[in-house]
């Protein structure tokens, strides 16, 4: 699944590491000219991906595969070269794109939103689409029966549960356990703290790793370190506890594309705009699932939810 704020930072950091020949032209596409779809590398990418090239395709707009072609900063930099016009990609990282991590407008949906469509629309002739209603960034997510044992749906509610008293353990990465930005800003905000007893820290610790801990209460862990669109979330049962206080920054989904490619199919807009609107937190989670834990192809998942839309 996706990374975290810092991962993601990595990853673009090390772009230069993993750079594509940049070859290609920006230029203005003509009528009849394939529009060149492409996505990051994961699980989520990939079904994203599949989402606009066949609702391109199925309306009659030619399009060239370059699915899952790598990380944010190859699939970043082959859009703004002009290698590929249009992939999904994710509003807090235009905290990275503008030398912006610090700024709060990224813990805001709308501001984020707002924010990085004017700036890469006036820097880079890109043109940020309709976002998904659905957030792909850090959570604390418990077992369903503890979940709804206590009424639990926020960190608000988790925080009140701590305080009096309740079983509690966390699985995390030691990334999320020590970072400033991740769990000690959760913490903060929320006015609670976990002792070393209430953690299990895994080496690597990536999402799988913890969700399936809390799914098997391995050393009595009752909830993961997650993402909050992770395909493993519902056929585990495990609840994502809002960030009511907005500690973390939004990473909302949405079409990004080429202006001039945009000028030559204006239709892209209107017919990616009911796809997008219709992905919210629990419906991507369970495109995610389909894939990453029923092993189905992202195409099929795909095709399956395009043909619900038009139902």
């Amino acid at each position: 699944m996706m990374n975290s704020s810092l991962t993601r930072f990595a990853a673009l950091a090390a772009g230069g590491l993993m750079a594509l020949s940049m070859t290609a032209q920006a230029e203005t596409p003509k009528e009849g000219d394939p529009v060149v779809v492409a996505s990051k590398i994961d699980t989520e990418g990939s079904v994203l991906g599949q989402l606009i090239l066949q609702r391109l395709d199925n309306n009659g707009i030619e399009v060239e595969n370059s699915l899952q072609l790598g990380t944010t900063s190859i699939v970043r930099e082959a859009l703004t070269s002009g290698e590929i016009d249009l992939y999904p990609e994710y509003t807090g990282n235009g905290a990275f794109f503008f030398d912006m991590a610090d700024s709060d407008v990224w813990k805001n949906a709308e501001q984020a939103y707002e924010t990085v469509k004017a700036k890469d629309r006036q820097q880079n002739d890109l043109v940020w689409l309709t976002p998904a209603d659905a957030n792909n960034t850090w959570a604390i997510s418990l077992r369903g029966e503890l979940a709804r044992e206590h009424e639990l749906s926020s960190l608000e509610d988790l925080a009140t549960y701590l305080d009096d008293g309740g079983e509690f353990k966390l699985a995390a990465s030691a990334e999320f356990v020590e970072s400033p930005q991740a769990l000690p800003a959760f913490q903060e905000a929320y006015g609670f703290e976990l002792s070393d007893d209430q953690l299990l820290v895994l080496s690597g610790g990536n999402t799988a790793a913890t969700m399936r801990a809390a799914a098997q209460q391995t050393s009595g862990v009752n909830a993961a370190m997650t993402y909050g669109t992770d395909g493993g979330l519902k056929a585990l049962d495990l609840v994502v506890m809002e960030d009511t206080l907005g500690v973390q920054p939004v990473y909302q989904p949405t079409p990004v594309v080429r202006e001039a490619v945009l000028e030559t199919y204006p239709e892209i807009k209107s017919l990616l705009e009911p796809v997008f609107k219709a992905l919210d937190r629990d419906t991507l989670q369970r495109l995610n699932g389909d894939v990453a834990v029923k092993g189905r192809a992202p195409a099929d998942v795909a095709a399956d939810f395009l043909e619900s839309l038009s139902e």
